[in-house]
């Protein structure tokens, strides 16, 4: 019988000390503070034989969780790993999770590898992610297991974000331009620090139905997502609905904290909602990994930084998103 991750009120208590600072939004999925937040905090949602190596590494998970985005402007094929436009499966008002296949395998014989890619594998990725993070628990591989319990991090919060299952993931189709960042950014940015992410233990789960389920909820919101900003706007004046805020070198034209504050109430806490869903779910395909691995001891493989091969790579992904950070990816300025 696989045992269940304990919960530690002193660890939980001590999260919210190791929280970094707001910072400026940014236009990728929950923003680059939001990322960091739900993988930092995931961390204490582990049983005492995973919480002392995930400690030491903490700030490495939480850092290098915004990898994914970066990588998304500059490497080819990356970018479809963020999200599923789900509803493009869905005709005449059919539930497209009816007609998409969970199993990989059956959905490239159904729709054939290139629909799938050009419309998104979230799901499926994060599949893939937990298999090589399971691996690198059994070979004691400390490199990997912090460079896929970051990424994995980044996908699943992804998964849980409504605008990343639709196909009017900016609201492109609604002349609601702009919408993506202002919900998953300007939203956590403006309010995460007064969240309670009190979420609970980790748990083992199905790791292929974790991932869909994730989906099916995300997108069960995207109606609301995009109707009560639509409503809202119909209220606010444009001159109450932005403002410019000081912004590095220069001003920047942002959602005002009144119109955020009033989309937020409307949606009745389900950014909070949707981030607490995302730590529980990081946590538990840690946890998950860690259990299918063997439950190996942590603590032998213990590692004060990762190598100097990885900080290599990493600094050559650095290098090659700044040079093509425009060079792929959907636009959700």
């Amino acid at each position: 019988m696989i045992r269940k991750a304990l919960i530690i009120m002193p660890l939980l208590l001590a999260a919210s000390l190791l929280l970094a600072p707001a910072t400026a939004p940014e236009a990728d999925a929950w923003g680059f503070y939001g990322h960091k937040r739900i993988n930092r905090m995931a961390c204490f949602t582990l049983p005492p034989e995973m919480f002392p190596f995930f400690k030491r590494h903490i700030d490495f998970i939480s850092d290098h969780v915004v990898d994914p985005d970066r990588r998304r402007y500059a490497v080819e094929g990356e970018a479809e790993r963020h999200y599923i436009d789900i509803d493009h499966y869905a005709h005449h008002g059919e539930d497209p999770f009816s007609i998409v296949p969970r199993k990989w395998a059956d959905a490239v014989a159904k729709f054939s590898e290139d629909t799938l890619k050009a419309y998104g594998i979230v799901p499926w990725h994060i599949e893939v992610m937990h298999d090589r993070l399971t691996k690198a628990f059994q070979r004691g591989d400390v490199d990997r297991i912090l460079r896929y319990c970051a990424d994995i991090g980044h996908y699943i919060g992804d998964a849980h974000v409504p605008l990343h299952t639709t196909e009017n993931y900016n609201g492109q189709l609604t002349n609601q331009h702009g919408i993506h960042a202002f919900w998953e950014s300007r939203i956590p940015e403006l309010s995460a620090e007064g969240y309670d992410h009190l979420v609970g233990r980790a748990e083992f789960l199905d790791k292929l139905d974790a991932a869909w389920d994730a989906v099916i909820v995300s997108h069960q919101h995207v109606d609301s997502v995009l109707g009560i900003e639509r409503r809202l706007n119909m209220e606010f004046p444009e001159d109450r609905k932005f403002v410019f805020e000081d912004r590095g070198r220069g001003g920047m034209r942002l959602y005002s904290r009144d119109y955020a504050k009033a989309y937020e109430d409307a949606m009745m806490g389900m950014v909070e909602s949707r981030m607490n869903a995302s730590i529980i779910a990081v946590g538990s395909y840690w946890y998950t990994a860690w259990v299918n691995a063997g439950m190996p001891d942590l603590n032998r493989i213990e590692q004060k930084d990762v190598s100097d091969s990885l900080k290599a790579v990493l600094r050559a992904e650095q290098e090659l998103w700044e040079q093509r950070k425009n060079g792929y990816g959907r636009d959700h300025e």
